[in-house]
């Protein structure tokens, strides 16, 4: 066992088998190669300040005495993050509650795919081997993982989900420039408007966003979402959001959003606002520049 990280280690033959689901089948590609999982397959990345959790594949499984993700193959109907939520808590006892999603990663090879999803816990929990597939489970340090023998899908994978483990987006929204953008009557109830904002980007913290929105890789992100609101919006009714970060700007939304760009600068931050004077200053501060219209469509289209 590597001497940067204890592990806890199954006792041979202490654990069954699980019950084969729904999706617990080979899929077989027109090239020959064999994935498990009929309806695709997904595994969680959970970090910590103590590493990222690990698991050393049962002998009897495929690359058996590897190391990789805990996941498995979905069920029918089931959400590539509710699959990989349920096979980490059924192979590694990942605490279902508290995990904070961060990006999603879709390897589609037609007809199978593997979804990748990263999420990440305020400190390490102790992990539970709860099934036979696991020979062992650790909190591996990040820069100790390349040195461990991989699965060979999820070592070529490391490089990139390592790099984007360093990535921590923000989706910084000058709520009233994008409030305004819709003539719907919104000037007659500025803070009910601003409420209903809140409430959308509320629905868009569950989901998150497609990459290519946030000039990042990979498939899928959540960012922190920060909603700057002035004047009467500010009244808005944000308890409906609890996600949601507001801003309530002691002067105006413009100058908000730029105090906190110079002050907290981000390499990933995200200014939704088609003000051009706002948006060439925060270009100037690191910031990328996403149009109201295109956030509106991904509150209008939510799903991933």
């Amino acid at each position: 066992m590597d001497a940067e990280f204890d592990a806890v280690t199954a006792v041979p033959g202490a654990l069954p088998r699980r019950p084969l689901g729904s999706g617990d089948e080979w899929v077989v590609l027109p090239d020959g190669r064999r994935f498990w999982g009929r309806f695709g397959a997904a595994g969680l990345l959970v970090s910590s300040p103590e590493g990222v959790l690990l698991q050393q594949r049962a002998g009897y499984s495929h690359f058996g005495g590897t190391w990789g993700l805990p996941g498995g193959a979905r069920h029918e109907g089931e959400s590539a993050i509710d699959a990989a939520v349920r096979e980490a808590g059924e192979e590694a006892g990942v605490p279902a509650d508290g995990l904070r999603l961060h990006f999603a990663h879709v390897l589609d090879l037609g007809a199978w795919s593997y979804t990748t999803v990263s999420v990440s816990v305020p400190e390490a929990f102790d992990p539970v081997i709860g099934d036979a597939e696991s020979e062992a489970l650790a909190w591996v340090p990040v820069e100790a993982v390349a040195r461990l023998p991989l699965h060979p899908s999820f070592g070529e994978a490391w490089p990139d989900l390592r790099a984007a483990l360093e990535h921590r987006p923000v989706l910084v929204v000058d709520g009233a420039n994008v409030v305004g953008t819709r003539p719907n009557g919104w000037w007659r109830d500025r803070s009910g408007a601003a409420t209903g904002l809140a409430q959308s980007l509320q629905a868009l913290t569950a989901v998150g966003m497609p990459s290519g929105a946030l000039g990042l890789p990979l498939t899928r992100w959540w960012p922190q979402i920060r909603l700057v609101l002035e004047g009467r919006a500010k009244d808005a009714d944000t308890d409906a959001a609890p996600d949601v970060v507001v801003d309530r700007a002691g002067t105006d939304g413009d100058t908000a959003v730029l105090e906190y760009l110079a002050i907290a600068p981000r390499p990933h931050t995200v200014v939704v606002t088609a003000d051009r004077t706002l948006a060439a200053r925060a270009e100037e501060l690191g910031a990328r520049i996403l149009s109201p219209a295109a956030l509106l469509d991904h509150l209008e289209t939510p799903s991933p």
